[in-house]
């Protein structure tokens, strides 16, 4: 980690030039809470930015190059590393191009890239989309997969956090008929291992509580409804319980989050996508984080999409954007406490 400076240097990417990415960024810096905290290291394009940045002023504050600095901290204001030049007319589009799919995962690639060298403590990236990638001959379908594949990790899973709910899936992006042949209690044990482990070395909760949903409706009901929470959920957490973890589990998927937001659980392991997002997203909408645990870098982004449909009209909410920027910091804080390093 960066030890020039009390303030954390985080990395954020643009995202999809043609989506609200660059507008986000622009009114996030704006808010001086966001520049207090955090030493932000801006990974895109001058041209698009400038367009987004007409009422905030916010470029003329940042040291720009096209080269990268060897001390961010140096830079307190902060810094535009210019990585793509495109013709300003993409933003005018509503969808990605070859040209734009290509500066987005330039933008990632290079923020991994300073992320592992110690450069930047935290990465933070913008909205992009699986078309994008495609249509610039990209094998990955999102930040998530490109990331853990430059990283080298296997071990790793999603969390949706906010500040009453957080939320972390043992299945992602497969068909809801799949779900259930996916799980095996050695799956649900790694994910519970993840979680206890995030949250107590990058969200500084020492004695995480966590809580493990059913996949049935009322957990299988003792069988009526189903033998996963029996066969497969019951003794991943009862390995966990007899390693000395505060887990609770499997518990019906109807009251888990209501109990969740009352305050008695940490987070929710869940065992499918729809299962923790449906709640997340009620609850957290608009400030809700989406942050990759088990990564040997930080990594948080905003949990919502490229908005193309108000992208480029003033629109574009930033709520989501500044809190995976505050989010990114504070991780990296706790991380420095724990003596864990980036660059491993």
């Amino acid at each position: 980690m960066n030890t020039h400076s009390h303030r954390p240097v985080l990395g954020i990417t643009m995202g999809d030039p043609a989506g609200i990415g660059p507008e986000i960024i622009i009114k996030s810096l704006a808010d001086p809470e966001i520049t207090d905290l955090c030493t932000p290291v801006v990974l895109g394009d001058f041209k698009i930015l400038k367009q987004a940045d007409l009422n905030f002023n916010i470029l003329h504050k940042l040291a720009t190059s096209d080269e990268l600095a060897s001390d961010f901290s140096k830079f307190p204001k902060g810094f535009l590393v210019r990585l793509s030049s495109l013709n300003p007319d993409v933003t005018k589009l509503g969808h990605p191009t070859p040209d734009t799919g290509s500066a987005m995962e330039t933008y990632i690639n290079t923020g991994v890239d300073l992320a592992l060298s110690g450069a930047i403590d935290a990465l933070v990236t913008g909205p992009i989309t699986k078309t994008g990638l495609k249509l610039a001959g990209s094998s990955f379908h999102g930040h998530t997969e490109l990331i853990a594949h430059k990283t080298g990790t296997d071990n790793f899973a999603m969390m949706m956090a906010g500040p009453r709910l957080k939320v972390v899936l043992t299945t992602i992006h497969i068909p809801l008929s799949q779900v259930p042949e996916r799980l095996t209690s050695r799956e649900i044990t790694r994910i519970i291992n993840l979680t206890r482990d995030t949250l107590i070395t990058r969200f500084g909760i020492t004695s995480p509580r966590l809580a493990v949903a059913g996949l049935n409706p009322h957990a299988g009901e003792q069988g009526m409804f189903g033998n996963e929470e029996t066969d497969i959920i019951l003794p991943a957490v009862i390995k966990a319980r007899e390693q000395g973890f505060d887990i609770t589990g499997p518990l019906p998927p109807d009251t888990v989050f209501f109990n969740a937001l009352e305050g008695r659980f940490d987070a929710v392991i869940c065992m499918y996508h729809d299962q923790g997002l449906i709640p997340f997203k009620l609850v957290h909408f608009r400030d809700g984080v989406n942050t990759t645990i088990g990564l040997p870098i930080i990594r948080t982004s905003v949990d919502h999409g490229t908005a193309y449909d108000i992208a480029w009209t003033g629109k574009a909410d930033p709520t989501s954007m500044k809190e995976a920027i505050k989010m990114a910091a504070v991780q990296a804080v706790n991380q420095k406490k724990h003596g864990n390093s980036n660059d491993n």
